[in-house]
């Protein structure tokens, strides 16, 4: 008697008919257990998890997303919002009017850029109007539900998923959201939450960036690596760069205390005669 049998978990039919799943980019996420039921439990649903690749993109996100719930219903951080990150639709996200973040152009084209080239590394932090506390309402499409997901943070990265037409293209038309205070409905709180989330981030200090300048520097790396991998302007480069040079330049220096000259500099050369 295998896992499977053991553990009485159907398998569709259509399931040996599915599509092989593409290759999946290399991770380097912990290996499963190979022992006891958590093996069990693993080999037993990878028959179920291959048959998800026979499903059309809508149904195969919603089924997803009631999975990931289900999971996190089960897990011990399951008080963390970021332990549970659901993809939904991006027309059913919507700002909030309240934000009082601005980016200038030049950042929100480097965020453009931070998502095009390393993909979306943090969710969309937003709140679903309603309790939704069950695996079925969290999993539900908010197309569902009575008003749209509204974002508490991360205002700019949705903004960026809905309209860049790469990125959107990319992830399918839809954000990947996680939920917070589904308990609490008051606009104050979420008020408090997007003030709580921008000011919580820390900012680079001159000295950091000046050391990363000039290691970047060293690599030979030009300007306009700087200006589309980092954001930053020539003179901004130099001046960083002239920071940690100048430190760098004088590092091993050894001075004195104090100065001492060998005559007074204040003789006249009759005197000294």
């Amino acid at each position: 008697m295998n896992e499977q049998t053991a553990l009485q978990i159907p398998l569709p039919d259509h399931a040996a008919a599915s599509p092989a799943p593409g290759k999946m980019p290399a991770r380097r996420t912990p290996p499963p257990p190979e022992h006891g039921t958590g093996a069990q439990i693993i080999d037993a649903a990878r028959p179920l998890i291959d048959a998800l690749a026979g499903l059309p993109l809508d149904e195969r996100v919603s089924t997803l997303n009631a999975l990931r719930v289900l999971l996190h219903e089960q897990s011990p951080f399951r008080d963390e919002p970021v332990d549970l990150v659901l993809w939904e639709k991006a027309d059913t996200v919507e700002g909030n009017s309240y934000n009082p973040n601005a980016v200038a152009p030049r950042q929100m084209d480097l965020l453009k850029h931070s998502i095009t080239a390393d993909g979306f590394t943090q969710p969309i932090v937003a709140w679903r109007p309603g309790d939704a506390s069950t695996a079925d309402e969290l999993a539900a499409p908010a197309e569902e539900t009575a008003a749209p997901i509204e974002v508490v943070d991360g205002f700019h990265r949705h903004l960026i998923g809905k309209h860049d037409s790469t990125v959107a293209e990319r992830v399918h038309g839809y954000l990947p959201i996680t939920i917070i205070n589904t308990d609490r409905e008051a606009l104050e709180d979420r008020q408090a939450a997007t003030i709580r989330h921008n000011a919580a981030r820390g900012v680079h200090t001159i000295e950091g960036l000046s050391e990363m300048v000039l290691q970047l520097m060293r690599e030979r790396k030009n300007f306009a690596w700087f200006e589309k991998n980092l954001g930053m302007q020539p003179d901004e480069v130099t001046r960083l760069a002239q920071v940690s040079g100048l430190a760098a330049a004088f590092a091993d220096a050894e001075f004195s205390e104090a100065w001492e000259a060998d005559t007074d500099p204040f003789t006249t050369s009759t005197e000294q005669s």
